[in-house]
């Protein structure tokens, strides 16, 4: 996949405003990783401080997937999930226009990977499932140096910044394919590559099904099923965390057996479950300011 080319309309005043975003992101990319952390906390600070109507979207996602939480605990886990929002501000900065020399000195741990080499060695494609964690972005980054990756992306509202953007994460990816470019990413799985995948967004869908998540229904897509289906790759669980002290830990687990199955709700369940796992064992970390339950079923009432 080529890297975009700059077009002379993105250079006109309208876009002025956001050409000096990407450069205050730029400049952020090139601090230190210490440096970066220490700005982001301190961000945090200041983000759980301001009032927000993303504090009472995090605060009703967090009733509702943590009830055995007192209210004390759930207050708490919405202000460490908010201070979590300064860090993936400078690792979004710092995963799409790093260097790659600074990323190497980051603590990096990686497990799993015999899973897959097994992949490989068997001639499938790999579908890394995971979910939005705040750091997303830059592991992916960080493990595009280890594994040759591809992604799948939503375009950005502005012109600037998806050309921006974009053109970053071909420095590092194979490939990055649009979420309505099916064709293409079954013909990269088919070909064996691997294609970090996350599904839990609430996507408002046709292809949507209502499964539990956190014991609640989610309209969660149904593509990994299918995306399983027509390429024969496996369905590998990955998980990133951040530590405490900086640096992260990536975990690949072992491959979902028996997938994908007839039953396309099932498999979707299961997917839901894995994701579940990974932001209980790290939920501060996991996108709590995400509208997951904006859809509902029939007759329920609204959640925001």
């Amino acid at each position: 996949m080529p890297r975009p080319a700059l077009s002379r309309s993105l250079l006109a005043v309208r876009h002025w405003p956001a050409w000096l975003g990407v450069g205050a992101i730029w400049m952020l990319a090139q601090l230190p990783y210490p440096l970066l952390l220490a700005l982001g906390r301190a961000l945090g600070a200041l983000i759980v401080r301001l009032p927000s109507p993303r504090r009472r979207i995090a605060a009703a996602n967090i009733a509702l997937c943590f009830p055995e939480l007192s209210a004390r605990e759930r207050a708490a886990l919405v202000d460490a999930h908010l201070r979590d929002l300064g860090l993936m501000l400078v690792e979004f900065a710092l995963g799409w226009m790093g260097r790659a020399r600074a990323l190497e000195r980051i603590p990096l741990e990686i497990e799993g990977l015999e899973h897959l080499q097994a992949a490989r060695r068997a001639g499938r494609g790999v579908l890394l499932v995971g979910g939005h964690f705040s750091h997303l972005e830059l592991c992916a980054r960080l493990v595009s140096a280890r594994i040759p990756i591809a992604g799948m992306y939503r375009r950005m509202d502005s012109p600037v910044f998806e050309w921006a953007v974009l053109r970053a994460r071909l420095r590092y990816a194979e490939a990055m394919f649009d979420k309505d470019d099916i064709r293409g990413t079954v013909k990269y799985l088919r070909g064996g590559g691997t294609l970090w995948y996350a599904p839990d967004q609430d996507m408002r869908s046709k292809d949507n099904v209502f499964v539990s998540f956190f014991g609640v229904p989610a309209a969660t897509i149904t593509a990994t099923h299918h995306l399983a289906r027509l390429s024969g790759a496996w369905v590998i669980p990955f998980f990133h965390q951040r530590r405490p002290q900086g640096g992260y830990v990536l975990k690949l687990g072992a491959p979902l057996q028996d997938f994908p199955s007839a039953d396309v709700a099932a498999d979707t369940a299961r997917v839901n479950a894995c994701i579940e796992q990974m932001a209980r064992a790290a939920p501060e970390q996991y996108l709590w300011v995400h509208k997951r339950f904006k859809t509902r079923p029939p007759g329920a009432a609204p959640v925001y």
